[in-house]
């Protein structure tokens, strides 16, 4: 199932560089809302709100100012910039696993002073002691080897930092997920589902997504987007809605 996972988001990642030439598609999470209580952004990034509230979420869950943060799947980095903009880390470095993902990051924030490189979550190559705090949202679901990804961070981490964690997946994956992080060498901060705040966040961002999807995909694709997007209604949305999805955040220790 992961290895489809996995080919259909190389093609949809080639897809996006063919399409989104106005690189309107920054993030690739379901977002985050409680009570529709909104952080302080700055115009141009009020677009993309609740995807930036599951990184604001997940990034504050430690103190991050002047530390060395590096983002586990960053994708196409819209996260990682709110980051760097907003939260003042001393150093921001994003890999991903995908090429065309970190060509775009590397072009789109140029300006910005931001690492990207291509690596794999299960194989990284940093020196251990490297990082202050690393943060992987949303991209673990696709990982072959988890136990391989969660001693890599372990090993990269310096003592005392932190391991900011958000995912989903069904109750078998997110029984394996907890019990993987209980039996790792980490502390346990916080846990937390946040399944209904996901559900919340996809409602509200729903009529925005909706749009973009019409004027990027043709008709004939617009189901299989909204249903990668979660829009109210897809099959994805409705397995948040009825709990066959779990979405969890975690702050772990070393």
């Amino acid at each position: 199932m992961k290895e489809l996972k996995n080919i259909f988001f190389k093609f949809w990642y080639w897809y996006l560089s063919v399409i989104d030439k106005n690189a309107e598609i920054i993030f690739m999470n379901y977002g985050y809302s409680k009570d529709n209580h909104k952080i302080e952004l700055k115009e141009v990034d009020k677009k993309n709100r609740y995807s930036i509230q599951l990184y604001h979420l997940v990034a504050t869950g430690a103190d991050i100012a002047g530390k060395n943060i590096l983002e586990v799947g960053c994708g196409r980095g819209g996260g990682l910039s709110y980051i760097n903009r907003y939260l003042s880390p001393k150093s921001v470095t994003g890999i991903d696993l995908n090429k065309k993902a970190i060509i775009f990051c590397n072009k789109k924030y140029s300006d910005e002073q931001i690492k990207f490189l291509q690596a794999n979550a299960q194989k990284l190559f940093f020196q251990d002691n490297t990082f202050d705090v690393i943060i992987n949202i949303e991209s673990a679901h696709r990982y072959s080897q988890i136990e391989l990804f969660v001693d890599e961070v372990y090993r990269f981490l310096k003592p005392g930092g932190f391991f900011l964690f958000a995912d989903f997946g069904d109750n078998k994956e997110i029984n394996k997920l907890h019990t993987q992080f209980v039996k790792s060498n980490f502390q346990l901060i916080k846990f937390e589902n946040i399944t209904k705040n996901v559900v919340e966040a996809l409602e509200l961002a729903t009529p925005g997504r909706e749009d973009l999807l019409k004027k990027l995909l043709p008709k004939f694709l617009q189901k299989l987007g909204r249903n990668f997007a979660a829009t109210a209604g897809s099959e994805t949305y409705n397995s948040f809605l009825t709990g066959k999805f779990e979405y969890v955040y975690y702050v772990l220790k070393k």
